[in-house]
């Protein structure tokens, strides 16, 4: 079976690679449309019957783009408006406000709303080089990374990944009408590379900074669902929720404050304290089959997790902060509030919090133990080597 699973493999390799090349040399010499969603300012229309004879008479034809009459003019705008001087979020803002549709196909677009622009939307169509008429080909790629490298029979999941610009396959010809000019994408380039060089930076993803922050990605505002970033004002850490304008479009009808800041050390107390109380001696069994319990039925719903501490919420209110296990035992631990803060302690304008949520109390308390130790970490580190032992 060994022998046979090595040469089918061998051959689905030989397979992969013999289409790529082939939808490849398509795109390059031919400007075919290979399919996929066509960028904003695009619709898909007829091109004529397949020109593989035998496609053809089973009824099938290929496609091409054309403008869309209603979302061309708008990329032309945004292309006029970057080089004029006007930043992504700045475009984003002022289409927003004139309620300019983000998703005009809303079919081939569901994952965008069609009220609000984002900064992001704004920039992936600056830098996509098909407005000016070429079909491009091999901006991404799937990669396959296995479950559990000790157990290959877990299968693999598959991650679409961003190739570099200097892999992309540019057709040599015009293949479809152009919306912008060359000229006016070269003017786009120029004045991003310029802007990069006088921020005294190149464009790229940010890094992650030195700073430990014990809820980094646990915390969610629970007004909008969204992850509430970290920030360090006057030597206090806060979690904040920023609502901006964008924001305020997609979700009319929602209330949400300007800001909203929660302070780590309030939370964190609490959350010392519930983990306290669970891991205490007389609590100490219960614990552990919780926890094994806990385990057993995430690695059958997930096999990549490896993690024997439960999930958990965390919910914060304006009088105080509530810790709160889901273990399967609802009565296991009783959620404590602890006293309130005052809002003259927060900086400025920030009067406001929110209830949030947080999942993987596993990787909390092991953030927790990697950012303040404390005598409930020892404790905590050693149930967890008693539950896998």
């Amino acid at each position: 079976m060994s022998v046979f699973g090595g040469m089918s493999k061998g051959e689905r390799n030989r397979i992969k690679i013999r289409v790529r090349t082939a939808m490849g040399s398509q795109a390059q010499l031919q400007g075919r449309y290979l399919g996929g969603r066509p960028p904003y300012g695009y619709r898909i229309a007829d091109a004529g019957p397949h020109p593989n004879p035998s496609k053809a008479a089973a009824g099938q034809r290929i496609h091409k783009l054309e403008p869309d009459p209603a979302a061309a003019p708008v990329v032309q705008r945004i292309f006029r408006l970057y080089v004029e001087g006007m930043s992504y979020s700045a475009i984003a803002a002022q289409l927003t406000r004139e309620a300019c549709p983000s998703a005009h196909d809303a079919t081939r677009n569901p994952h965008r709303k069609k009220t609000a622009w984002q900064q992001g939307a704004v920039r992936a169509i600056l830098l996509n080089p098909r407005y000016t008429g070429h079909e491009v080909w091999n901006k991404q790629r799937k990669e396959e990374h296995l479950l559990d490298v000790d157990d290959v029979t877990l299968g693999h999941r598959t991650h679409m990944t961003h190739n570099p610009p200097e892999e992309w396959i540019h057709s040599i010809e015009p293949a479809h009408e152009a919306i912008i000019s060359p000229d006016l994408f070269d003017a786009a380039r120029i004045v991003r590379t310029q802007r990069a060089r006088n921020q005294g930076r190149q464009e790229r993803a940010g890094k992650r900074g030195g700073r430990p922050y014990a809820l980094r990605g646990r915390v969610r505002c629970s007004l909008c669902g969204r992850k509430m970033q970290p920030a360090t004002i006057r030597s206090r850490v806060y979690y904040r929720c920023e609502f901006k304008e964008e924001e305020a479009a997609l979700y009319p009808d929602l209330t949400h404050p300007r800001t909203v800041y929660l302070r780590e050390d309030i939370v964190c107390q609490a959350l010392d304290q519930w983990i306290a109380r669970a891991f205490a001696p007389d609590r100490l069994s219960a614990t552990i089959e919780a926890l094994t319990h806990a385990s057993a039925a995430a690695s059958t719903a997930e096999p990549q997790t490896q993690s024997l501490c439960p999930r958990g919420k965390l919910t914060a209110d304006d009088t105080g902060v509530v810790a709160q296990g889901r273990l399967g035992h609802r009565d296991l631990f009783q959620p404590t509030p602890t006293t309130g803060w005052a809002p003259s302690s927060v900086p400025g304008n920030l009067q406001h919090s929110a209830p949030i949520a947080s999942s993987g109390l596993g990787t909390l308390s092991h953030g927790r133990r990697s950012a303040s130790p404390s005598p409930e970490a020892d404790t905590n580190r050693a149930c967890s080597t008693t539950a896998r032992a």
